[in-house]
């Protein structure tokens, strides 16, 4: 049960809970990676794989995480969400193949669809007018989560090895998800901001209306297509390093640029997008990212990588943090977890293989050629610059 609500509570509570979480999808398999090839004795397909396989669990269950929010409230979400985490991640050293951390990734990607839904809803209901900047926050604190503990992780993994790594990542998550789950809930007298003009939500849609708008498909591909863009530089980012010849740390620092500004770029845009629109701010950082792809195969040097990585990474977050905000103003607030849920299919069921997957197929068959395997990604995020412009509130 939630306890005395407030919005500062909500708001805490909700960056408290995705903090961990976050680093698990966007720093942990990174980290991770080189250790399950050798382990496994696999290929970088394989690898590429796992974030397939937690995209998938995120996609197969946010839409369902939305309805189940309606019925059991948020709270009670976070708590269920945080449990199973932690549990696979303290049965993760246990796995005997690559298929069981395939296993691992799904009901990991589950699980973050029953925190990360509801505590970008409870912060969108508290503070209506201000959806960009909060929910910038949230998605700020979820993908920055991963730049602030992969060091971390990278020296446990080097001097305390994998079984500890599982241990730290599990338990934290658990300790931090259970205290800070009860102060998330929604106002009980909702603010009335339907009409309030320029930054109010949408009128609400149910789900049937919504999917048959343009603004809908616009926003499902988009997430298709920009985020198999940003999520293939999780675990690309330090096999395209180590492949240049830097070592694990320098390679690490490729992996941390993009998490810095992955985090870093959502409150950011988050704001920006309440002061010029969603899809000018969201276009603008597809287009930067979209070209740093095209570069990163081009030049040298690891501050020219680290920083090209940090515009792909300032892309994903704007993805992340300005949807949510898009979404409300074309739909409204009443329906937006199943509504955004429907969405999250799409970077669930294909990004993960259009990027990570399909990239790490390519380069296992052309002998790690990484200039096809940027071309096609930042052509996939110079599409997305231009279609998101027709993700728009429907007439009507």
């Amino acid at each position: 049960m939630a306890l005395s609500p407030s919005p500062e509570k909500a708001l805490w509570s909700s960056c408290a809970v995705i903090f961990w979480p976050g680093s698990m999808a966007f720093g942990f398999p990174g980290i991770m990676a080189h250790h399950w090839q050798a382990a496994f004795a696999v290929d970088r397909a394989a690898v590429g794989q796992i974030l397939f396989f937690l995209l998938l669990g995120v996609g197969s269950s946010m839409y369902l995480a939305g309805r189940w929010q309606e019925r059991l409230g948020p709270a009670r979400m976070v708590q269920m969400g945080t449990i199973i985490a932690a549990v696979v991640a303290l049965a993760l050293p246990l796995a005997p193949s690559i298929g069981a951390v395939h296993a691992w990734a799904f009901i990991t990607g589950t699980s973050q669809s029953c925190v990360y839904l509801p505590a970008l809803s409870v912060v969108q209901r508290w503070f209506p007018l201000r959806r960009g900047l909060v929910a910038g926050l949230v998605s700020m604190v979820f993908g920055l989560s991963a730049a602030a503990t992969a060091p971390l992780y990278s020296f446990v993994l080097s001097e305390m090895g994998p079984t500890a790594l599982c241990l730290v990542a599990g338990l934290a998550a658990l300790v931090t998800g259970l205290i800070a789950a009860p102060f998330m809930s929604f106002p009980v007298a909702r603010p009335a901001v339907e009409s309030a003009g320029h930054g109010a939500p949408g009128p609400s849609l149910r789900v049937r209306q919504a999917v048959r708008t343009r603004a809908f498909w616009a926003l499902w591909c988009t997430w298709a297509l920009a985020g198999s863009g940003g999520i293939a530089m999780v675990t690309m980012s330090t096999s395209f390093g180590l492949d240049h010849g830097l070592g694990l740390q320098g390679a690490v620092m490729i992996l941390t640029a993009f998490n810095l500004t992955n985090g870093l770029s959502r409150l950011a845009s988050g704001w920006l997008s309440d002061l010029v629109g969603r899809n000018l701010t969201m276009a603008g950082a597809f287009a930067l990212a979209g070209v740093a792809y095209l570069l990163l195969p081009q030049v040298q040097g690891l501050y020219l990588w680290a920083g090209l990585a940090a515009l792909v990474g300032f892309s994903f977050g704007t993805l992340f943090s300005v949807s949510a905000p898009l979404a409300t103003d074309c739909f409204g607030l009443e329906h937006f977890g199943a509504i955004f849920g429907l969405v999250f299919t799409a970077y669930g069921f294909l990004a993960g293989a259009l990027g990570p997957w399909l990239g790490g197929h390519l380069l296992d068959a052309t002998g790690g050629d990484f200039g096809l395997v940027f071309g096609y990604l930042g052509i996939f995020l110079l599409l997305s610059a231009g279609l998101i412009f027709l993700a728009r509130p429907p007439r009507g």
